[in-house]
């Protein structure tokens, strides 16, 4: 005969249950009775013996601060942005209101400012209520402060997997370690302190960490100043923040807010007629949605991304990826930056007037810095960050490198040629090898064959210009944008009408490698990685091509570089972050000005001499509004246009501020010519630096050029303006035309229009 277990002990029945529960819960009682509340007195073996067991496990608590929301600055301490993992800002008790503490604690822990971190009362409560058949908790405020730190440390050690849900996959180990844990925090810490601490940790929704971020998300408040219905919603939700939302589930939300009033009254934390004007309040929320995120900055979302980039590539937030993104979106980090809003509004404005509904989809970008700390004050362009209906929307920063000098990403298009703004920096070279700016050229000459005597002391120059050797690899001729410039001219004059040729008749005159040298000291380099995956590459100047800019740039690298002009010589590296303090005030690593002496001061005030004129008689006079010594105030700037028109440019500079504009084809690889297009209801047969990026740049230098200094330039030594007047010996050449005789200095009555010049064909 079989034997059949005692039905009234069976794990299937109820009183089975109760015992299965008790076998569990037995040591737990003992230890409660006799380590959480402070009157009770346990003797016996079995007491003694469970408190030895109970004494061996794990007391370790490490609470830190939990994740919390990180800020982005402006340089005027305004908000940019903020990030996060979880929208969290944490705020003190005398922060929150008393309705909030008085609802949380009657319907989540209503001993809790009797018991000892564990409540034996509700232990036993909750062990009725399960024999009854309605399961009940009875995890105390603290215990449950216990389990969110434990969870909040796992995930912020990127273990998620590990994390322990009350009812889920906990089991007798976890709530026994739960328990010994809050017996120790409550050593540890007073009752303010942990119920400040759970109150700013607990979860209330997906964007709502956090008492203070909830009032926020559901009421577009703050937790000081919650009413007595609003707090007892939130303490409702904390037990299940799905089923009683109530934006999805508001009846559900109603009832739970009641049940909370309810117990609140019966506490006598509040007063009856408290109570029934608070039933009598409907369920009605006021939500500010919580936008995190560069994309929902107040303004500057490229420069915005650009801060998080370098934080995240930086090795002193962390040695692997993962661990600085822990830190810079859950570290609650206070990131000020260089930000000019004022300077940024500036920029947003012409960028967007630029090219108005833009349905092709062209590119508009102005960066601009301070030249004596490379501190960046404004970084815009013409598309939005979130896609937009019918709008040019793109997260590509037109403005910077594709990778950073490590190889990591910042999110750049990596730059556009810069045509003839590359021609400043041979006419540096020009100066600093002691000749005189007025010294005349032979600019006629259009050929230069393969096998050319060009003088480069650290390598070989590359590259031809000449027809008659097309069969050898040999570009075309050097082309001007005018006729009447194939002549012989001043350097001066040829560079201010950026004529090609007068910028190779000089070159040939030069030693390439101090070209070299110029462009490596001012920081020019290029803005995509080389073949071989070198990130930002050297421009490399035996190249030929890049002395009239093939070599593809960004603007902040270019504007950087100018700036070397503007600071007598000296050439600071571009820099967005001033300060970095965590949520404990600690400073962490930031950037500071770092600058070097790159040019002689003589040198670096001869360019600005030129480059004034361009905007007063050269290509660049054409810009409307126009700035120049004549009509305003001192500034220096050279256009750049490349060969196919789809690239066009103005970098210039005042004493206090450097700005680079670029107007061209941002979608890069359909390289579509910059030929017969039409913006804002104007025809344009072909682009030109001085069309749009020309007003783009003027508009905001004459808006914010006066805040940051318009001094005159120191002026060159005499003898670098005047020199000799007389012709130069000219270099070796194959035979062309007899060149004509040499130009005056004062600009033509039409100035010479700033058209294409990738490297081999036309002005830029």
């Amino acid at each position: 005969m079989v034997t059949r277990k005692n039905p009234i002990f069976d794990t299937a029945t109820t009183l089975g249950k109760i015992f299965g529960f008790l076998g569990v819960s037995a040591i737990c009682g003992v230890l409660v009775a006799g380590l959480l509340v402070p009157a009770a007195a346990v003797s016996g073996s079995a007491a003694s013996g469970s408190i030895d067991f109970f004494d061996t496990l794990p007391a370790e608590l490490k609470v830190d601060p939990p994740n919390q929301t990180t800020r982005i600055l402006a340089a005027d301490g305004s908000q940019i942005a903020s990030v996060y993992s979880e929208n969290r800002t944490k705020v003190g008790l005398d922060q929150i209101s008393p309705f909030m503490t008085k609802a949380v604690i009657a319907v989540e822990d209503s001993r809790f400012y009797e018991h000892g971190g564990v409540d034996t009362t509700g232990i036993m409560r909750a062990l009725v209520a399960t024999a009854r058949g309605n399961k009940q908790g009875a995890s105390t405020i603290t215990q449950q402060y216990v389990n969110n730190v434990l969870n909040a440390n796992l995930a912020a050690e990127g273990n998620e997997e590990a994390i322990k849900l009350n009812g889920v996959n906990k089991g007798v180990g976890d709530k026994l370690r739960e328990m010994k844990l809050s017996i120790a925090l409550e050593k540890e810490f007073s009752k303010d302190q942990i119920l400040e601490g759970y109150l700013n940790i607990v979860f209330f929704n997906r964007d709502a960490y956090g008492i203070e971020a909830a009032s926020k998300f559901f009421f577009s408040t703050t937790a000081k100043d919650l009413t007595l219905p609003q707090a007892a919603l939130l303490a409702g939700l904390v037990n299940s923040p799905s089923a009683f939302d109530p934006i999805t589930n508001p009846e559900n939300s109603k009832a739970r807010r009641d049940l909370v009033l309810g117990l609140m009254l019966n506490q006598n934390k509040i007063t009856q007629a408290e109570h029934d004007a608070a039933v009598a309040t409907p369920v009605e929320t006021k939500v500010t949605p919580a936008r995190q995120g560069c994309a929902y900055a107040s303004a500057a979302p490229y420069f915005c991304d650009y801060v998080l980039h370098l934080l995240e590539n930086n090795p002193a937030y962390g040695a692997e990826v993962k661990e600085r993104q822990r830190l810079i979106y859950g570290g609650g980090l206070t990131i000020t930056t260089t930000l000019d809003p004022a300077a940024q509004a500036s920029a947003q404005e012409q960028v967007n007037a630029s090219a108005g509904a833009n349905p092709d989809k062209w590119g508009a970008a102005l960066v601009s810095l301070q030249p004596n700390s490379g501190k960046i004050v404004a970084m815009a362009q013409n598309t939005s960050f979130l896609p937009a209906e019918g709008g040019f929307d793109s997260q590509v920063n037109f403005s910077v490198d594709q990778l950073d000098k490590n190889g990591n990403d910042l999110n750049g298009l990596g730059g556009a040629q810069p045509g003839s703004t590359m021609k400043p920096f041979t006419f540096a070279e020009w100066l600093n090898e002691g000749k005189s700016m007025n010294t005349v050229v032979n600019a006629s000459q259009r050929r230069y064959q393969l096998g050319y005597p060009w003088k480069n002391s650290c390598g070989v120059v590359t590259g031809a210009y000449n027809t008659a050797q097309k069969s050898l690899g040999a570009a075309d001729d050097l082309q001007n944008a005018e006729p009447q410039f194939y002549r012989s001219m001043p350097v001066l004059f040829g560079l201010y009408n950026s004529i090609n040729t007068a910028t190779f008749a000089s070159a040939a005159q030069l030693d390439f490698c101090g070209i070299q040298k110029v462009v490596d000291a001012v920081g020019l380099h290029s803005g995509l990685p080389s073949k071989d995956g070198e990130p930002n590459p050297k421009i490399d100047m035996s190249t030929l091509a890049n002395l009239l800019g093939s070599t593809q740039t960004s603007p902040l690298t270019m504007a950087s570089a100018f700036a070397t002009f503007a600071n007598d010589g000296k050439y600071c590296e571009a820099i967005a972050i001033t300060s970095v303090t965590d949520q404990s005030g600690k400073q962490l690593p930031a950037q500071s000005p770092s600058c070097r002496d790159a040019l002689k001061p003589e040198v670096a005030r001869g360019v600005n001499y030129a480059l004034q004129e361009v905007l007063n008689v050269g290509s660049g006079s054409l810009i409307q509004p126009r700035l120049s010594t004549r009509t305003n105030f001192p500034v220096a700037a050279k256009t750049g246009t490349s060969n196919l028109n789809e690239s066009t440019w103005v970098v210039g500079h005042t004493t206090g501020l450097a700005t680079a504009a670029w107007f061209g084809d941002a979608l890069g690889a359909q390289n579509r010519p910059g030929r017969n297009l039409t913006f804002n209801g104007k025809f344009y047969e072909s682009l030109d630096g001085y069309m749009i990026a020309g007003p783009m740049f003027s508009k905001y230098m004459a808006q914010m050029a006066p805040a940051y200094g318009t001094n005159p330039f120191p002026a060159p030594p005499p003898e670098m303006v005047n020199g000799t007047q007389s012709r130069t010996p000219a270099a070796p050449t194959v035979p062309t035309s007899p060149a004509t005789a040499p130009a005056p200095a004062p600009a033509p009555s039409t100035p010479a229009a700033d058209t294409p010049g990738n490297g081999n064909k036309k002005d830029g």
